[in-house]
């Protein structure tokens, strides 16, 4: 007996017009937020790990909760870490309660990189996104992408076995 192959339920010109739209608005303003924090030599994934970091106590965090909390791959944050750890941003320590895991430490100078790109940062954000939406997009928004985020997080939990 032949498998019956499932169509997949393709956009409509709606969906593909809200698609479309939100790929090219995220890639160019991740380009642009990229281009407008090269000047202190921070990529937008080491300043999102330099934010989890700025915010955890002691400025340390699991490498484990660092990979959920910034939804990035445990082997991905890795190769982040020992390039920032070159550039002098964080360090690495073993956990002492359990020898397994690993603490990530963000350092002095990871502290005054970050201090000093969020200046410019925050301005580049605003002039590129908020200062275009009305405080009511701003609301939409929020709730559109928390919803999203959190179906996307519990797709990274699941897929990553983290729950």
């Amino acid at each position: 007996m032949p498998v019956k192959k499932i169509e997949p339920k393709w956009l409509s010109t709606k969906e593909l017009k809200a698609w479309r739209s939100y790929i090219v608005a995220s890639r160019q303003l991740w380009d642009a937020l990229e281009i407008d924090l090269a000047p202190h030599e921070l990529s937008m994934s080491d300043y999102e790990i330099l934010v989890h970091l700025s915010e955890a106590p002691d400025r340390q965090i699991r490498m484990s909760e660092l990979a959920q909390s910034a939804m990035i791959s445990k082997s991905r944050l890795s190769h982040r870490m020992k390039v920032m750890e070159k550039a002098g941003w964080v360090r690495r320590e073993v956990c002492t309660m359990d020898k397994r895991g690993q603490f990530a430490i963000m350092t002095e100078k990871g502290w005054k990189a970050i201090v000093k790109a969020a200046p410019d940062h925050v301005d580049s954000i605003r002039a590129r996104f908020i200062d275009h939406l009305t405080v009511k997009d701003q609301e939409d928004l929020a709730r559109i992408f928390e919803r999203v985020s959190e179906k996307m997080r519990q797709q990274f939990s699941e897929s990553c076995g983290t729950e």
